[in-house]
C-alpha cells in the first residue's frame, strides 16, 4: 500500500482574518448586573426584557456547571466581553453598500453576499453582538413572512414575539441559556403565516470578530399552521491564542401541520467554546428536521431536540460531528414524544481523527399516554487511526409497552482493502480517502444546499490529507 502523503493541517485561510476592532459600543469585560443593565440600556428594550434579563443573570450566577460531558474547567466567564457592536445599536443595513468597507470585505470574502444572490430569499449578518444586515425577497414580504433580526422583532411585532419568547427554552433550563438569556444580542427572527410555503430558504451568518468576545444570538422562528420554511445558519471566527465563547439559544415553533428545517454548518475556528440549546416544540401533523453540522469549535455541547406535542407531529435530526487535533465534539439529539402517534428518526454521524474525540448524547423519551410511538436512532462513527475517539451515550426512557423502538450503533475503520480497491482504479490515496469520507456523510452533505455541500467537500479534503496511513 502506497505511504500517506504528509500531514498537512486544515487550510483555515478563508476564514482566519481578522478585522480592526473598530466597535462604536462596547460593554466592559466581564459579567455583572451592570452588564446585563447597561445591554438593556442601549437597546433601549421594554422594561419585561429588562427584568427576564435580570433574573436569567441571578440563575446563571447561581446555578452550578454542568457535572457531565466535556471538561469547561477552562471557561472564566469574566474573561470575555459580552457585548460589542461595529454599529450603532440598531443600525442594522438593507443593502450591503451601505457596511463599512472592512465588514463588507469580511462577508464578500466568506462569500455571503453572492450565496444571497444566488440560492436563498433572506439573508441576516452578525458581527461580534451586532446584526449588521438584514434583508427579505419582496416577494416574500408581501405574503406576510416576517424575517428580521430579533431585536427589531421586540421592538416591531411585541405581541408574536413575546406569545414564543422563552416559552420553548426557558432561562432556568440549563446554566447557558441562562447566561444567553441575561445578555442575548442579535439572532434571527421568522414568523410565516398560516398556509405560506417559503419556497426558498433564509439565511443567517454568524461571525465573531474581536479577541475574547462572546456572542450570544437569541433566535426564535414560528411556522403557523401549515406553513413551510428552511433556515440555514453558517458560523466562523478567527484563530486566536485564547478562547471565544458562542452560547446561543434556538426556539422553533412548528403549529399544526407546519415544516420546518433548520440547517447548521458550524465551523468555528478551534479556540471557540460552542455551548448552544436548541429546541423546537411540534404541534399536530408537524414535522420538524433539524441538520445539524459541526466541523469546527475547541469544545462543542449541542443536542438539537424536539418536543412532539401533537397527535401525529414527526421529528427528523440529523447529526454530524468531525472532531481532529484539539477538539471535543459532544453532540447529538433528543426526541420528547408526549402525544400519540408520533414518530421520530435520529441518525448521528461521526468522525474523529488525529486525536480528536466525538460523542454521541441522545435522549429518546415516550411519555405516559403517547401510544403508537415510532422511534429509530442510528449511530455510526469512523475512526480513521489508533489515536482518536468516540463515545455514544443513548437514554431510552419508554413509559409506553406499545412503542416501537429502534437503536443501533456501529463503530467502524477505513479498510487497507477499501483504499486498495480504489486505488487499483486509479485514485490516488488521499482521493481514496476523501472519496470514502465523503461517502460515509453522504446523507448528510446531500441535505444541503450547494455553497455549504461545496464548502464541507473542500474542508473534509483539506482536514483529512495525510491523516491515515
Amino acid at each position: 500500500m502506497a505511504q500517506s502523503a504528509e500531514f498537512q493541517p486544515l487550510d483555515y485561510t478563508r476564514y482566519d482574518f481578522k478585522d480592526p476592532e473598530t466597535y462604536k459600543v462596547r460593554t466592559a469585560r466581564g459579567l455583572s448586573r451592570e452588564v446585563v443593565n447597561a445591554i438593556s440600556d442601549l437597546k433601549s428594550e421594554p422594561e419585561w426584557m429588562r427584568e427576564y434579563r435580570l433574573r436569567a443573570y441571578e440563575h446563571f450566577v447561581e446555578r452550578p456547571m454542568p457535572d457531565w460531558g466535556p471538561n469547561l474547567d477552562e471557561l472564566d466567564f469574566d474573561a470575555y466581553t459580552y457585548y460589542a457592536n461595529p454599529l450603532a445599536e440598531g443600525d442594522t443595513k438593507k443593502r450591503w453598500e451601505d457596511l463599512p468597507a472592512d465588514i463588507r470585505n469580511t462577508f464578500d470574502k466568506l462569500g455571503i453576499p453572492k450565496a444571497e444572490r444566488d440560492y436563498f430569499g433572506g439573508v441576516g449578518a452578525q458581527y461580534d453582538s451586532g446584526t449588521v444586515y438584514h434583508k427579505i425577497r419582496e416577494d416574500l414580504s408581501k405574503k406576510g413572512v416576517i424575517f428580521t433580526d430579533t431585536d427589531t422583532a421586540l421592538k416591531e411585532y411585541p405581541e408574536i414575539f413575546r406569545k414564543y419568547y422563552g416559552k420553548i427554552i426557558p432561562y432556568n433550563d440549563n446554566k447557558f441559556s441562562a447566561l444567553n438569556s441575561a445578555v442575548w444580542s442579535g439572532g434571527s427572527f421568522v414568523y410565516v403565516p398560516p398556509g405560506v410555503d417559503v419556497g426558498i430558504p433564509l439565511q443567517a451568518y454568524f461571525r465573531i470578530n474581536a479577541k475574547n468576545v462572546g456572542q450570544f444570538e437569541r433566535t426564535l422562528i414560528i411556522a403557523d399552521r401549515g406553513a413551510k420554511v428552511h433556515y440555514v445558519e453558517g458560523c466562523t471566527a478567527p484563530v486566536y491564542s485564547t478562547n471565544s465563547l458562542h452560547a446561543a439559544v434556538v426556539e422553533v415553533i412548528a403549529e399544526p401541520y407546519a415544516k420546518v428545517r433548520y440547517t447548521t454548518v458550524q465551523n468555528w475556528s478551534k479556540n471557540v467554546y460552542n455551548l448552544v440549546t436548541k429546541r423546537a416544540f411540534a404541534m399536530e401533523n408537524a414535522l420538524v428536521e433539524w441538520v445539524d453540522g459541526n466541523m469546527g469549535s475547541r469544545v462543542t455541547m449541542k443536542y438539537p431536540s424536539v418536543f412532539l406535542k401533537g397527535r401525529g407531529a414527526r421529528a427528523d435530526i440529523l447529526s454530524v460531528a468531525f472532531a481532529s487535533e484539539g477538539q471535543i465534539i459532544d453532540s447529538g439529539a433528543k426526541a420528547v414524544h408526549s402525544a400519540p402517534d408520533t414518530s421520530s428518526k435520529i441518525v448521528s454521524k461521526s468522525i474523529a481523527i488525529r486525536g480528536g474525540q466525538t460523542s454521541y448524547r441522545g435522549l429518546l423519551h415516550v411519555a405516559k399516554g403517547a401510544t403508537g410511538v415510532k422511534a429509530a436512532v442510528r449511530c455510526d462513527a469512523l475512526l480513521p487511526d489508533e489515536s482518536s475517539r468516540s463515545d455514544t451515550y443513548p437514554y431510552n426512557e419508554i413509559h409506553e409497552e406499545d412503542a416501537t423502538i429502534t437503536h443501533e450503533a456501529v463503530v467502524g475503520k477505513i479498510g487497507e482493502e477499501q483504499i486498495f480497491y480504489l486505488m487499483s482504479r486509479g485514485l490516488n490515496e488521499n482521493d481514496a480517502i476523501h472519496l470514502i469520507l465523503m461517502g460515509f456523510l453522504a446523507e448528510f452533505a446531500k441535505e444541503l444546499p450547494v455553497d455549504y455541500a461545496l464548502e464541507l467537500n473542500r474542508l473534509i479534503q483539506l482536514e483529512m490529507t495525510g491523516a491515515v496511513g
